[in-house]
């Protein structure tokens, strides 16, 4: 017998504004206003100086000129990274699909990567540490991916595994079955707690240890993404390598080397003495 969902999925249209051929779209908005509200966020981080225990090294012009790297980083890694992770046999096919931006289709772990690239070439362009540039970045980065959730989440993809939980909804492509809203489950996991988690770190003196805040996102993120995993539905198209995998879903094992990484780090961070004042 078919449990129908006590929360019905809000019908909310993808599109916020559509002028002429032009629209705009919930998801692209999740972009813009994640990257203004973390870069505001950084450069009040980068003013503390009882954060640093002293100036930054990092100036908040810096990081300003930073912005349009670390945007550049976002959309080129994450694109690559849904293209080769998610469905290579796709855009092999049909190649002019990866330009496509506005048909969705953007992967996380490829955006790590192309920010670490981004990252690592503004840092020695400019001569500034990287990993306290890493870690300026990474305390912000919980606001566009909980923006991004609720984005997919209004846009009624990525959605859950079925269930007959009380809360589960049925998504308008998911076909009749009640499903989990992953989408909510990684906004409040990979988003908001994420971001307090770091905002906490950061209270009590993280970014006096560079690499810290950055081990920290990477450990907390493999983690809550792990987590979620469990309840959200594998791309229709990696059915069979998640079969093949026991179980595992891609975004489960793209996580293994980041909460790697982030251990790491950690450990890197602590086994270092904090900055001390240069101003």
């Amino acid at each position: 017998m078919l449990v129908l969902p006590v929360i019905p999925f809000p019908a909310v249209n993808p599109v916020l504004i559509s002028i002429g051929p032009l629209a705009i779209r919930w998801y692209a908005l999740a972009y813009i206003v994640g990257i203004i509200t973390g870069w505001f966020y950084a450069r009040a981080l980068i003013a503390a100086q009882r954060l640093w225990g002293g100036l930054a090294p990092i100036t908040v012009a810096e990081f300003d000129d930073f912005i349009i790297w670390i945007t550049l980083g976002i959309i080129v890694g994450g694109r690559i990274g849904y293209v080769l992770f998610y469905n290579l046999p796709q855009f092999a096919a049909h190649p002019i699909q990866i330009f496509e931006l506005w048909n969705g289709g953007m992967s996380f772990h490829g955006g790590v990567l192309g920010c670490v690239v981004a990252t690592a070439l503004f840092a020695l362009r400019r001569g500034l540490p990287m990993l306290s540039l890493g870690d300026v970045t990474t305390a912000v980065a919980p606001i566009g991916l909980f923006l991004g959730r609720i984005a997919n989440f209004i846009n009624g993809e990525l959605w859950g595994r079925p269930t007959d939980v009380s809360w589960a909804m049925i998504f308008p492509n998911g076909g009749p079955i009640p499903r989990h809203p992953s989408q909510l489950y990684e906004a409040t996991l990979e988003g908001l707690v994420l971001l307090v988690v770091l905002g906490v770190l950061v209270r009590f003196g993280a970014l006096k240890r560079r690499g810290l805040v950055t081990g920290a996102f990477f450990l907390g993120y493999g983690i809550a993404r792990t987590v979620c995993e469990f309840f959200r539905e594998p791309d229709a198209q990696l059915e069979a390598f998640t079969r093949s995998t026991g179980g595992l879903t891609m975004g489960m094992l793209l996580c293994i080397p980041l909460i790697v990484a982030g251990l790491g780090l950690i450990a890197f961070a602590l086994s270092r003495q904090p900055l001390v004042s240069h101003g």
